[in-house]
């Protein structure tokens, strides 16, 4: 007998912005596997007849193998990731794994969607999201930097709001300013940007600044910059994109 698989999206921390469903999920498990501060962030809903399985960063593939070989061997299995499991998240790494299993081993799998730090980061500053906009990372740890600049480029000439994760790290300190002068290429230096550290969570901060004046102070791997389109404009202090492109041509 096979087990079941849940991938769950906690949200951007708070328990407030945990969907239902998602606890649901992670109550009903025998097994609760994930990175070892997201299992602080479920302890709520967590108890100490399940099994805490944390891993550390960079153990991703390690921490989706145990969870996907537990539900084959018939456990209820949660592998639990802040904001949407599906973004910038476990879930590709455990779908690719039960894919590779004989059929009579697959586990059964749902997939429980979270609040992404896009979105949460959005909420804190009005309405930056309200027409076309997407998602980068500018972490180079899966891609070349090359690849992520060449995308960054596309995004900022195709006139869309971006939000930006994984902006700024000890590691990499010069990324932000590199992805700052691309950003200037195709976009005036009065461009709105939102800057918005733990979103949801304890320490939250959201600023509005302009991407000519955007610094590197205080912004880290919790920091998401949201960068405005010609549409986007700010309104008694809120930032927010006009749902209809009037005007723009880019």
């Amino acid at each position: 007998m096979t087990g079941e698989l849940a991938l769950v999206g906690l949200g951007p921390g708070g328990p407030e912005h945990r969907t239902p469903a998602a606890a649901t999920a992670v109550r009903e498990a025998d097994v609760v596997v994930g990175y070892e501060y997201y299992l602080k962030l479920c302890a709520d809903i967590t108890t100490p007849d399940q099994e805490l399985v944390a891993g550390r960063m960079g153990e991703e593939a390690e921490r989706a193998d145990v969870a996907v070989r537990r539900a084959s061997a018939g456990a209820r299995v949660a592998l639990v990731s802040t904001g949407d499991i599906g973004v910038y998240g476990m879930a590709s790494l455990a779908l690719q794994l039960t894919a590779g299993l004989p059929a009579g081993k697959r586990p059964a799998v749902r997939i429980l969607p979270g609040v992404t730090a896009a979105v949460a980061a959005a909420a804190l500053l009005g309405a930056p999201l309200a027409r076309d906009f997407a998602c980068l990372t500018l972490s180079d740890v899966l891609a070349p930097w090359e690849l992520v600049e060449r995308r960054l480029r596309a995004l900022a000439g195709s006139g869309v709001v971006l939000a930006l994760y994984n902006v700024r790290s000890a590691a990499r300190p010069w990324q932000l300013g590199r992805a700052r002068e691309v950003l200037l290429e195709s976009r005036p230096g009065s461009t709105p940007v939102g800057v918005v550290t733990n979103a949801a969570r304890d320490g939250e901060q959201a600023a509005v600044t302009t991407l000519g004046e955007l610094s590197a102070d205080g912004i880290g791997m919790n920091t998401v910059l949201i960068v405005g389109a010609a549409s986007t404009s700010l309104h008694d202090g809120w930032m927010v994109t006009d749902r209809a492109l009037r005007g723009e041509t880019r």
